[in-house]
């Protein structure tokens, strides 16, 4: 059955349009809050309630606690905390679930709900279609003696800080590096320099001064050059930047250069395979780079490839026992550490792995050249048939790579654009490639604009 409001990444859009409004995000939480009241009868839920900096944050939030509280749900607020630290607090609190008030790296006019599990996992889409259903009911507030209390939590922060500090090997530190930090005014704008501090790095924060507005505005992993200029300014070792929710991660090294999710995971493949450690195999997506599947299978490491989306990434690893996996995005899971993508811990691996590496990134990831990729996003209409009108164009192109290269297309989950990638060895073939896709797409687009007028 097909989901009416879920998404590859929760519940997103922008805000004041629906379903970002504080009248469904209220049912959205008493729906939830059902939902959690009906699998465990014999005790009352309790939720963990997160966010990042954007300024609807404040309304969001107030909708959700008084849903689930009027479904009778008590609610626990860590205020602005990363989605992992979020994930992180559910297991160990040992709560009936966690949500997280994030658009993750969109701009700060948007906005979204995302859901963990009972053991920070993410909801299946069995429990994603049930409060689907009860969104259809009408809400009907439990009576008084029954109703969920909310309260906020100190030292929720501290907690998450010494989580990630344990995920760093305990005979190894960071002393004698410089780090630039880029939090991109979002949820790790505290948290995220912390963790690095303490491990003896010398921090230089940049992004960390959140307004409500500036989330993710030319800074963060989504816009590195803020970074690469701080790290050769300050004349760091290295550059870290998550996005606004802090599950990202892209690195600067101290010339500049930047290394995407494909490069960290192979950094930090390489490491646990000199040290031994069974990974298994990575999972990547199709949109990881040819070059580093096979810079992996070199290294003696499998590697295989889900849709795009971390959670598909997950699916791979549970259903292989495979320890690493991610996307170019910056979304890296390492499940002997955490059981979702975080930002802070990623770095944490891969500075570790340059340690056991005794290496610099450059070096390890000299291994091998990415294949360059063009990526282009056109926006499509509600109900455009972009695959028949791309067909044609689309084995031509495929024909003209002859095996030599990919084109992946694909709609987002988050925003009405369809993605065109074309990766090939040489950058015209796949410049022009993807641009003679994306051509045939906005065609129809034009087409099916003009219609509606």
């Amino acid at each position: 059955m097909a989901k009416k409001y879920f998404g590859t990444d929760g519940v997103r859009g922008e805000v004041g349009q629906f379903p970002i409004t504080p009248d469904f995000v209220l049912k959205l939480g008493y729906a939830a809050g059902q939902v959690l009241v009906q699998h465990d009868s014999e005790h009352k839920p309790t939720v963990i309630i997160g966010k990042d900096t954007r300024i609807s944050g404040y309304m969001l939030e107030a909708a959700l606690v008084a849903g689930f509280t009027a479904a009778g749900v008590n609610v626990i607020q860590t205020g602005p905390l990363p989605t992992p630290g979020v994930a992180y607090l559910t297991r160990a609190l040992r709560l009936s679930a966690g949500v997280m008030i994030s658009a993750s790296h969109n701009v700060y006019s948007d906005n979204g709900i995302k859901f963990f599990a009972e053991g920070g996992v993410k909801l299946s889409d069995e429990i994603e279609l049930e409060i689907e259903a009860k969104l259809d009911e009408e809400m009907k507030t439990l009576p008084s003696d029954k109703l969920g209390r909310a309260r906020r939590v100190n030292g929720a922060d501290d907690r998450y800080i010494e989580f990630c500090k344990s995920t760093f090997p305990a005979n190894l530190d960071l002393r004698g590096l410089k780090l630039v930090v880029d939090t991109a005014n979002g949820a790790g704008y505290d948290v995220a320099p912390k963790v690095f501090h303490e491990l003896g790095a010398k921090v230089v924060a940049i992004g960390n001064e959140p307004d409500g507005y500036n989330i993710n505005e030319k800074c963060g992993a989504t816009h590195p050059k803020a970074l690469q200029a701080a790290v050769l300014q300050n004349e760091a070792d290295y550059g870290i930047a998550l996005d606004g929710d802090g599950d990202r991660l892209i690195m600067v090294d101290k010339n500049g250069k930047v290394y995407d999710g494909d490069s960290l995971i192979y950094v930090i493949a390489k490491a646990r395979a000199k040290e031994g450690v069974e990974i298994g195999g990575v999972v990547g997506t199709v949109m990881t780079n040819m070059a580093m599947e096979l810079a992996l299978k070199e290294q003696g490491v499998a590697f295989c490839r889900a849709k795009v989306g971390d959670r598909y990434v997950l699916e791979q690893l549970h259903q292989r026992g495979w320890l690493i996996g991610g996307e170019a995005s910056g979304h890296i899971l390492c499940m002997d550490k955490h059981n979702t993508g975080d930002g802070i811990i990623s770095a944490l691996q891969v500075l570790a792995a340059l340690r056991i590496l005794k290496q610099d990134l450059m070096t390890v990831c000299s291994d091998w050249q990415a294949f360059p990729q063009t990526m282009i996003n056109v926006r499509i209409q509600k109900g455009q048939d972009w695959q028949s009108a791309s067909k044609d164009v689309l084995a031509e192109v495929e024909k003209e790579l002859e095996g030599k290269g990919r084109v992946v297309l694909r709609a987002s989950g988050t925003e009405p654009v369809v993605r065109v990638m074309v990766e090939a060895r040489q950058i015209d073939q796949a410049k022009k490639g993807a641009e003679r896709i994306a051509a045939a797409i906005q065609g129809t687009a034009e087409s099916a604009a003009k219609a509606k007028k």
